[in-house]
């Protein structure tokens, strides 16, 4: 689900794409969101920290994630400013 966070838990490639994947950012542990998935078989874009990648879903499909509760913003708090 976009916007939804989550843990990589493994990467699961052949020796060069998950050579490529690490390069990228895609390690064990690594926090992760999904900002956008295409239409069909579409590309996947995918926030790690800062930084956006956007991936084939046959390379996407080879990344093992966990995904996490999103926390409610509580009753009343001003809207996060930095997402603007």
């Amino acid at each position: 689900m976009p916007g939804q966070p989550a843990l990589v838990k493994a990467v699961h490639a052949a020796e060069h794409l998950a050579h490529r994947l690490a390069a990228l950012g895609f390690r064990s542990g690594k926090p992760l969101q999904v900002q956008r998935r295409g239409s069909l078989s579409g590309p996947v874009q995918v926030r790690l920290g800062t930084t956006d990648v956007i991936l084939r879903r046959t390379e996407a499909a080879h990344i093992e994630v966990e995904l996490r509760e999103v926390e409610p913003a509580p009753i009343g708090a001003a809207p996060d400013s930095s997402k603007a």
